[in-house]
């Protein structure tokens, strides 16, 4: 009988889990969504108590479905996204504040009209935004009742999704984050791998409150046997988008993979070097195994299958995301027909949080294919000027592009990605890439793997697009997106 590893996914829209065997091949799923609260132009919180039963729900669904032993459980969440809970009863004292929340832009602003935003870049990696935890944290330290006090008596502990998860997975008994997670919160010093006395100082955040610091394949406790009916252990954490990274086995420096769900994010692999960007690129912590930190380069687009999702939803132009495909093929070409999803700001390299989208080159013709097909496009062009950028900050960069999430599903926009690109795109045979990362670094700290070369072993390939575009339409569809990201700006 293999092992079987249970992986929780716990992301923007739902918590999944996936029972997977020692070569990654799925024997269990299953999927809840949550509710997105909007209270304020530019909020978005998530009820952590809701997120905690579905993760429950979820795990006991696929537990059922399986009916065997599982050897230890890896866990992956959304990044950035904070909460402040209860040490004596584990509840929430108030909403997640999720990783799209713009409502500390003005905060962000005056710290960076300080000057501040050097010396953050130079000991995170990070960029001044509301993306990232710090200002979330100190924003619910001020506004949330005793929450303050509190976290500096004890009473209140802070930490991102992974940590408020492990602290309920395990009865309260591990207060606990990986490398990947910290490294996301603007709090952690990412060449020291410590939590930054200056600048918990400069947010104003107790350190008492924040979780410890492990590996990303480590000892993170075990399940109370009242929830599984086992003591499950807990051997394996990451950020969604590092977990994608494992997942896509981009081991090697120059590796590129990207990931389409509500956003899209494409981390590059550059070794041992943290090296800090040129165009505004985020220097971050791709693993730490053994107190050996492999970084990355990431580029951030904060809105992608949430774009289509405004579709479906919002414009109730489609009946599900699976008909954007056969919209889009309907067209000989875009018709002039751009749109740049700045829903909530624009990510990298751009970083403008005050952006908001602009639909531009509409005629009286323009009707639901022209959206749709716009919506995927941008999808691609974001993508593109993340990769530019990246080809220049990190010039050993690999050209093949590893694409993962549910947006690979759709044919029509992988390769248009090709196209736009210029470059080759695989798409791996098992798509959920960031259930199968956190699995991995939980065998991986368990001894069902030797080593990342053996993890590596286990990538198997489903589809390859290479580029048929020619030049002269690429460049003239890069210079219409060009001109509709002037009018965004």
């Amino acid at each position: 009988m293999t092992a079987l590893l249970l992986s929780i996914d716990q992301g923007t829209t739902s918590s999944r889990a996936i029972i997977v065997d020692q070569a990654g091949r799925p024997h269990a799923r299953a999927q809840q969504e949550h509710k997105q609260y909007y209270p304020a132009p530019g909020w978005v919180e998530h009820d952590a108590e809701e997120i905690w039963r579905a993760t429950l729900s979820v795990c006991r669904a696929a537990l059922k479905q399986c009916g065997e032993p599982i050897a230890a459980i890896g866990l992956t969440n959304q990044r950035e996204t904070t909460v402040l809970w209860n040490a004596a009863t584990g509840k929430p004292i108030g909403p997640a504040i999720v990783w799209q929340d713009r409502r500390t832009a003005d905060v962000c602003k005056s710290l960076k009209d300080d000057g501040h935003e050097a010396e953050i870049t130079r000991r995170t990696g990070l960029l001044l935004d509301p993306y990232f935890s710090a200002s979330k944290i100190a924003w619910m330290l001020d506004h949330y009742p005793d929450a303050r006090t509190g976290a500096e008596q004890g009473n209140v502990r802070i930490g991102t999704i992974d940590s408020y998860l492990l602290w309920r997975l395990t009865g309260g008994k591990v207060h606990a984050t990986d490398a990947t997670n910290a490294s996301r919160t603007m709090l952690y010093n990412i060449h020291t791998n410590l939590w930054d006395p200056w600048l918990l100082d400069l947010f104003g955040i107790p350190a008492a409150a924040l979780p410890e610091v492990k590996n990303s394949a480590d000892d993170f406790g075990v399940t109370d046997p009242a929830l599984f009916g086992a003591a499950i252990p807990i051997a394996g954490v990451a950020g969604d988008q590092q977990a994608a990274t494992v997942g896509q086995t981009c081991f090697a420096p120059g590796m590129t993979k990207v990931t389409f769900g509500t956003g899209a994010f494409i981390l590059l692999n550059t070794g041992p070097t943290a090296v800090m960007s040129n165009h505004r690129l985020l220097t971050t912590v791709a693993y730490r195994l053994k107190g050996q930190t492999t970084y990355a380069l990431e580029g951030s687009v904060f809105n992608a299958g949430s774009t289509v999702q405004w579709l479906r939803d919002g414009l109730k132009i489609i009946a599900a995301a699976s008909d954007t495909e056969a919209l889009a093929a309907s067209l000989p070409d875009n018709r002039g027909v751009y749109l740049v999803p700045a829903f909530t700001g624009l990510g990298a390299p751009h970083w403008q949080p005050d952006a908001r989208g602009v639909l531009s080159g509409l005629t009286r013709d323009s009707g639901a294919a022209e959206l749709a097909r716009a919506a995927l496009e941008a999808v691609a062009y974001q993508t593109h000027d993340l990769l530019a950028a990246m080809a220049e900050d990190f010039p050993g960069s690999d050209q093949v592009l590893r694409a993962d999430g549910g947006m690979i599903e759709n044919k029509w926009l992988m390769q248009f990605l090709a196209d736009i690109l210029n470059a080759p795109v695989d798409t791996p045979n098992v798509a959920e890439t960031t259930a199968l990362g956190a699995a991995y670094l939980a065998g991986l700290q368990i001894g069902l793997y030797d080593d990342l070369d053996h993890i590596a072993d286990h990538w198997q390939l489903a589809d390859l697009y290479k580029p048929q575009m020619t030049a002269h339409q690429r460049q003239d569809l890069l210079n219409g997106w060009t001109a509709a990201l002037r009018r965004t700006i």
